[in-house]
C-alpha cells in the first residue's frame, strides 16, 4: 500500500512535499523518481502523486485521481473531555483520531485532579499527536485540538453549535441508540454532516451540579451501560458507539 502524506502544497496537476516529511520519504523511505504515495490535502481530499523529482529538502509530485477520502466518516464529531493526566488525555487524542473524531476540546471541571500548566506548549504536542494518528489511520482530515476551556460553564455555553450534544453520565440517562436514530442519514438527507458534541469527564467525573447546567444548556444525558468506565476509556466507547450507531464502523 502506498504511504500517506499531508500536504498543502498542491495545485493542479502537481504537489510538493516539504519539512520532516519530505525527510522521512527522500532520506528514511529512500523513495525514487516514479515512485507512487498518496497525498491529502487535510480537508477531506486526496489525490496519487507521482515522484518527479527529489532534493534534500523537497519532494515534487504529478497529481491524477482526486477523490473524497473514503476514511472520513458522515459525522463531525467533537469531543469535549475534561482534562486528565497528560498520558490519558494524548491516548483520548491519539485512539479518537483513529475512530472518526474531528475536534478535541479540553476542559477543567471541579473534579479535575490536573491544573493548568504550560499549555501552549503541551497544545503542540496534542496537535502533533492528532496529525500522526490521523496518517497512521488512513484519515483525510487533520483533527484540531483546541486549547482547554477553562470552567465547564463555557463548555456548557458552546452546545448551541451543535445539532446533537451527548453527555455522558455515570447515572445514565436516554437511549443512545435512539437520540442517534435521526443522524444515521442526516448527511444524505441535508447535504451537510451532522455536528455531534461527546461530553466526557476526567478522573473525577462530574459534579450534579455540572450535569444539571449541561442538561439546562440543551445536552441529552446517556450512559454507556452498567459499568464505570475509566475517564479515559469513556470517550473512547462513546465515540465507537456513535460511530456504530451512525453507520460509520460498518
Amino acid at each position: 500500500m502506498p504511504h500517506r502524506y499531508f500536504t498543502t502544497q498542491i495545485g493542479e496537476g502537481t504537489a510538493q512535499l516539504t519539512g520532516p516529511d519530505a525527510h522521512h520519504l527522500s532520506r528514511v523511505m529512500r523513495a525514487k523518481l516514479g515512485e507512487t504515495v498518496i497525498l491529502c490535502d487535510g480537508q477531506g481530499t486526496e489525490y496519487t502523486g507521482v515522484i518527479t523529482d527529489i532534493t534534500p529538502d523537497m519532494v515534487a509530485f504529478s497529481t491524477s485521481d482526486k477523490r473524497a477520502t473514503a476514511a472520513e466518516p458522515t459525522v463531525d464529531v467533537t469531543l469535549f473531555m475534561g482534562y486528565a493526566k497528560q498520558d490519558k488525555l494524548e491516548d483520548e487524542i491519539r485512539h479518537g483520531t483513529e475512530l472518526g473524531i474531528s475536534h478535541f476540546v479540553p476542559f477543567f471541571s471541579r473534579y479535575c485532579v490536573v491544573t493548568p500548566k504550560k499549555e501552549d506548549q503541551k497544545n503542540v504536542r496534542y496537535a502533533r499527536i492528532a496529525f500522526e494518528a490521523a496518517k497512521q489511520a488512513g484519515r483525510g482530515v487533520i483533527p484540531d485540538v483546541a486549547m482547554p476551556m477553562e470552567n465547564f460553564g463555557a463548555v456548557c455555553r458552546s452546545f448551541a453549535d451543535y445539532d446533537l450534544v451527548l453527555f455522558f453520565y455515570e447515572g445514565g440517562g436516554a437511549a443512545l441508540s435512539q437520540l442517534l436514530a435521526p443522524y444515521q442519514d442526516f448527511y444524505t438527507q441535508n447535504g451537510r454532516k451532522a455536528r455531534i458534541a461527546l461530553v466526557t469527564g476526567a478522573e473525577g467525573g462530574f459534579s450534579e451540579k455540572e450535569a444539571a447546567d449541561a442538561n439546562a444548556a440543551g445536552a441529552k444525558t446517556v450512559g454507556l451501560g452498567p459499568r464505570i468506565l475509566r475517564c479515559e476509556t469513556a470517550p473512547l466507547a462513546a465515540a465507537a458507539a456513535v460511530m456504530t450507531l451512525t453507520g460509520n464502523l460498518e
